[in-house]
């Protein structure tokens, strides 16, 4: 099961660029397996830290938490076993609480976090993953480099006070330079990744 976001990123990408990059991923990893199916994409998630940003729209993490481990236990009922494909950040402690529960009453279950080195948010990474899975939703005539700084740097004020107090574009990286080149290396990356999970 994809889960994304529907968020900001920067001026140049999608508001739900997070949940087309697992969505992407989940699919890449399901390809000709039976056995495996890939669920719509859960597409809101835990997003208050772009709250300044317009088309943000978010349940946050308690929600979020309720809703996968409802998604968990009726998935038990048909499936083996789920797995999350989680392409947000923001979902973190959701999926982590989530999955302790669903551990708990004996269910099979796990994630796989989308992650690659890199920049944090709609930076060279997304922008180079959005330009091969989907290079008419990104607008590279509007990309400029936002906050630059590694985001375990940013971490703190992120949480207290947003990203617009810490990247007034909303972009934390530098998205030019990206390439749909790069994009599909990073996405088979991902993809074998995420079949390690599977």
């Amino acid at each position: 099961m994809p889960l994304g976001s529907l968020e900001q990123h920067g001026p140049h990408l999608p508001l739900d660029t997070d949940t087309r990059i697992a969505v992407a991923v989940a699919r890449g990893a399901a390809t000709g397996r039976e056995d495996v199916a890939v669920a719509p994409p859960l597409a809101f998630g835990s997003s208050g830290e772009h709250a300044d940003f317009p088309g943000t729209l978010s349940i946050g993490t308690s929600a979020l938490t309720e809703l996968l481990v409802e998604l968990g236990r009726d998935a038990a009922c048909d499936w083996d076993a789920l797995l999350f494909v989680n392409g947000h950040g923001g979902n973190l402690d959701a999926v982590s609480r989530a999955l302790d529960r669903l551990h708990a009453e004996g269910r099979r279950c796990g994630v796989f976090h989308v992650s690659l080195a890199g920049d944090a948010h709609a930076g060279r990474t997304e922008t180079s993953l959005m330009l091969h899975i989907d290079p008419g939703g990104v607008r590279m005539d509007l990309a400029a480099a936002g906050e630059t700084r590694p985001v375990s740097e940013l971490m703190d004020r992120l949480r207290r006070d947003g990203v617009r107090a810490v990247s007034p574009n909303g972009v934390l990286g530098d998205p030019r330079g990206a390439t749909a080149a790069e994009g599909r290396a990073m996405l088979a990356e991902l993809v074998d990744g995420c079949l390690a999970h599977v």
